[in-house]
């Protein structure tokens, strides 16, 4: 999800839970501090899930990583698959850095 997108979708929720709190409460100031605290919470449950994505991203074992590079490979046309074996170019000067 791009930035803008959550951006905008974040400000969107706020002004529509600060609307719906003003109606019922019929207060500015409780209004605010509810908004404020229901920003906290949405960042504190976006924070977990992406903890959880990049937690859930480091269990998968490499070998399924190396079985879906193996599948996709055998996806391609002939003459890509060649290319895509291809670690480099053999007249290129190979880098001294990893």
């Amino acid at each position: 999800m791009s930035f803008p997108l959550f951006l905008r979708g974040f400000v969107g929720l706020l002004l529509v839970f600060a609307a719906t709190t003003y109606v019922i409460t019929g207060s500015a100031w409780t209004t605010f501090i509810e908004t404020l605290v229901v920003a906290v919470l949405v960042q504190i449950g976006y924070f977990a899930a992406v903890l959880f994505l990049v937690w859930r991203a480091a269990k998968t074992p490499k070998s399924r990583m190396g079985a879906v590079a193996i599948e996709t490979m055998q996806t391609l046309p002939k003459d890509e698959q060649a290319a895509a074996s291809v670690s480099h170019l053999p007249s290129a000067p190979r880098s001294r850095h990893p």
